[in-house]
């Protein structure tokens, strides 16, 4: 799984300028998942959060305004092209109480029981070793510190990702992963995630389901957002001829049909699970 890691950190890295292209896009949808995490961690003025697998640091940032000009938030993430984006964000809001760091999530940079808080948006089902992730964020927090995080629900609850993974593996543009693989749906199946905090020593857990709908204008709107920000559909385009290209599109825009409104616009249903426990 080594090499696995290392590839997978090299195509997040690649994206990073798209994700940041991207970012006002995704934020808005995803803002109350970022809110929910927030709320869930009890941020006090004067105290310390780590946000993990960051990506823009979007979440961290939201925490950052809850902590005050007396405390920090460390933003973190394992590619040094996230975290760059990152920086560039948090100086663009003028956010003066926050360090940018590369770290990797599964093995956090940091003594025991140093931070009151960890938040980690959509990170901890990309990882090879979410549990390891988990127990070190356990041995970075305080006594009682809290932490909160976001993965996908069941596939089927979530067609903006579904129909597109269902098109690509029927045309054979992405292999098949092995059920216990990383990605989007890693921490899907019921009781996943109580079952890993449980696991790693947590207390008081808390999973939430919460919905979003992704609204592009368009379906040229949707395959721009998903080329530019997906490491896999992003590098399999460029193994295709035009004409395999051209075939995919029509078979992706045709799976997406049903969510097409009378304006053009989609209204692409998706849901998330929302997490909290004590340490």
């Amino acid at each position: 799984m080594s090499d696995y890691r290392e590839e997978s950190l090299k195509a997040w890295d690649k994206v990073s300028p798209g994700w940041a292209a991207m970012r006002e896009r995704f934020q808005r949808i995803a803002l109350p998942v970022s809110r929910w995490m927030v709320d869930a961690i009890y941020p006090q003025p004067g105290q310390r959060v780590l946000e993990l697998a960051a990506g823009l640091g979007d979440t961290g940032l939201l925490a950052a305004e809850r902590v005050g000009p007396d405390g920090s938030v460390l933003i973190t993430d394992g590619t040094e092209g996230m975290v760059e984006q990152a920086r560039l964000h948090a100086e663009e809001v003028g956010a003066r109480n926050v360090e940018l760091r590369t770290m990797q999530a599964e093995w956090i940079d940091l003594p025991a029981a140093s931070v009151d808080g960890v938040l980690c948006r959509f990170g901890y089902m990309l990882l090879v070793d979410p549990e390891a992730a988990l127990r070190e964020t356990r041995r970075v927090l305080k006594p009682n510190g809290r932490v909160a995080f976001a993965v996908w629900g069941e596939m089927d609850r979530n067609p903006w990702f579904g129909v597109l993974r269902d098109v690509l593996r029927e045309r054979e543009v992405l292999p098949p992963l092995p059920p216990d693989a990383p990605g989007p749906m890693a921490l899907s199946t019921p009781g996943a995630v109580e079952t890993l905090l449980d696991a790693t020593g947590f207390d008081d857990i808390e999973v939430e389901p919460l919905e979003v709908t992704f609204d592009p204008a368009s379906l040229d709107e949707w395959w721009e957002y998903v080329t530019t920000t997906s490491p896999s559909v992003g590098d399999a385009l460029l193994k295709l001829s035009p004409a395999d290209h051209y075939t995919l599109r029509d078979l992706v825009d045709a799976g997406y049909a049903p969510y097409v409104q009378d304006d053009g616009s989609l209204k692409l249903p998706g849901l998330v699970l929302v997490a909290a426990a004590t340490a």
